[in-house]
């Protein structure tokens, strides 16, 4: 890992994450711990410079959160977004309160003086867009620092003290409503704290590696493979360190969409010739589910026939195995240490349905687990994976049986698969795959009478989502325009016995949302 690293210390901002993604894509490696982790860990990261997140609370209130207090004697460049600015106001010797007009939304800031900031993107004069969310702002700047720039309701939206390299924004620069923000963000990490933006994903391969050996040694390490983009990556980076120490067990639990578990044998074990154990449990599964119609409940049975039949499996290899290898991504990570809720003691399983159980007795390896979702897959073209599954939408680990909204049944799948696989062919035919973050189709506990020639139908109905997003933590309806429409609706009626109408999903996620495919 580059020795040239920030680090983002989080208040609980619905997008801190989106810090670390607007840093990593300028080439510097980054991570975020929260506000009050301890001094000795923050020191020990070895940050090259400091960003201080937004958060919910107010500073002006008894007890709300401040950053260690050696963020400002490191001497290190510090950036301070939102609470963060406001937090380092106050611990420095400024003054904040609340604002009588407060700032919600896309505003306007007028840029008063140059700062390094500023550098290529903003000039003194200029009139600039950006988005705030803000009810407090500062009344009084600390000592040392300057106004470089102003809004409506923030007399001081941004400041600067160039000789302590100490800058403050009451904008969000992460965001994309903010239009130069990445730029201002990347002034920050190359021109104040003097990066070069070398970390590349050649880099953390090579890296990787070296750590997956140092951990493992010439012990055995199983893989759950689901043939998604995070297990996928994993197991390739993983076989690449250690090679046949590594064995995967592929639970198909018969809820994959079409063509789907073929897929995962030809490429793990025919064309990457990693020792693969494909265990065809779709009847048991299947069976479990007759019936249930509850989503909770159907992921409480799928986790734990997984855990089952995975282990069921493993002791079919006499015990061998030591480590148990995870598609752990760091948005995980950071959900599961967040400043706001505190540690959690779930621990994320392949199919996100709970963790396996301590009898196992198996030790760790997660080599994704810096990573976010864009980084896991350029890491897996970096590998050599098929793009047919580097770049696939991403897929709950119970399948189809969470969209499958009634009971869960042999029949109800088929039809499913078959809606779904019209539904993704269209949407490649159309050279939309790529445009779109996740698509898929859901079959409805609903039937509709219709009429088809000169016949009465009485059947199911088909609804299709389709949305815009980065990693998923907000989204947006992707706009079809009506003939693409049109034009699946009128297949899948014609093709997939069983369905006779067809509707569209414009549902989108907020910041903030907790469940989401």
């Amino acid at each position: 890992m580059s020795e040239q690293k920030i680090l983002i210390l989080d208040f609980g901002s619905q997008v801190t994450q989106l810090i670390a993604r607007r840093v990593r894509e300028s080439g510097v490696y980054c991570e975020i711990y929260p506000y009050n982790a301890d001094p000795a860990r923050i020191a020990a990261f070895g940050a090259a410079g400091y960003i201080l997140s937004g958060g919910p609370a107010s500073v002006a209130e008894a007890g709300s959160p401040r950053a260690p207090d050696m963020v400002f004697t490191a001497g290190v460049p510090v950036l301070g977004i939102c609470y963060g600015q406001m937090t380092m106001c106050v611990q420095l010797g400024g003054e904040a309160k609340g604002a009588d007009i407060r700032e919600f939304g896309a505003a306007y800031v007028d840029v008063i003086a140059d700062c390094a900031l500023f550098e290529g993107v903003w000039h003194q004069g200029a009139r600039e867009k950006v988005w705030m969310s803000h009810g407090d702002h500062i009344s009084a700047p600390p000592p040392g620092f300057r106004t470089v720039a102003v809004s409506e309701g923030a007399p001081y939206a941004l400041i600067a003290d160039d000789e302590r390299r100490f800058y403050g924004a009451m904008f969000h620069p992460e965001v994309v409503h903010t239009p130069h923000g990445a730029q201002l963000l990347r002034n920050f990490t190359h021109k104040v704290c003097g990066l070069s933006g070398d970390w590349t994903m050649a880099g953390f391969r090579a890296a990787e590696i070296a750590k997956i050996r140092a951990q493992v040694g010439g012990a055995k390490v199983i893989c759950g493979l689901s043939g998604g983009v995070d297990s996928s990556v994993a197991a390739a980076l993983i076989h690449e360190a250690i090679g046949g120490q590594l064995t995967c067990i592929f639970v198909d639990h018969g809820l994959l969409r079409a063509g789907e578990a073929e897929e995962v044998v030809r490429v793990f074990r025919d064309q990457f010739n990693i020792p693969l154990i494909h265990r065809d449990a779709s009847d048991l599964f299947l069976g479990e589910l007759a019936g249930v119609t509850d989503p909770e409940q159907k992921r409480k049975i799928i986790g734990r026939l997984f855990i089952q039949v995975f282990d069921e499996e493993s002791q079919k290899l006499g015990g061998e195995a030591e480590f148990l290898a995870q598609g752990t991504l760091y948005p995980d990570v950071i959900e599961s240490v967040s400043a706001i809720g505190g540690p959690s003691v779930t621990i994320k399983s392949h199919h996100n349905v709970g963790g396996l159980p301590a009898y196992m007795k198996l030790k760790l390896v997660e080599p994704l687990r810096e990573l976010f979702k864009d980084e896991v897959r350029a890491l897996g073209r970096e590998l050599g994976l098929p793009e047919s599954i580097v770049g696939r939408h991403p897929f709950p680990g119970p399948g189809l049986a969470i969209r499958i909204l009634g009971a869960v049944s042999r029949e109800a799948v088929a039809v499913l698969q078959k809606a779904d696989a019209i539904y993704l062919e269209e949407i490649r035919a159309a050279g939309l795959y790529d445009a779109i973050w996740q698509a898929f189709a859901v079959l409805l506990p609903v039937k509709s009478v219709g009429v088809m020639g000169d016949g009465r139908t009485y059947d199911q109905v088909c609804a299709l989502r389709a949305v815009t997003s980065t990693d998923g933590m907000t989204a947006e309806v992707y706009p079809y325009d009506i003939g693409f429409l049109t034009r699946v609706a009128g297949r899948i009626v014609n093709e997939v016995r069983g369905i006779n109408r067809v509707t569209y999903d414009i549902t989108s996620k907020p910041p903030g949302t907790i469940e989401w495919e």
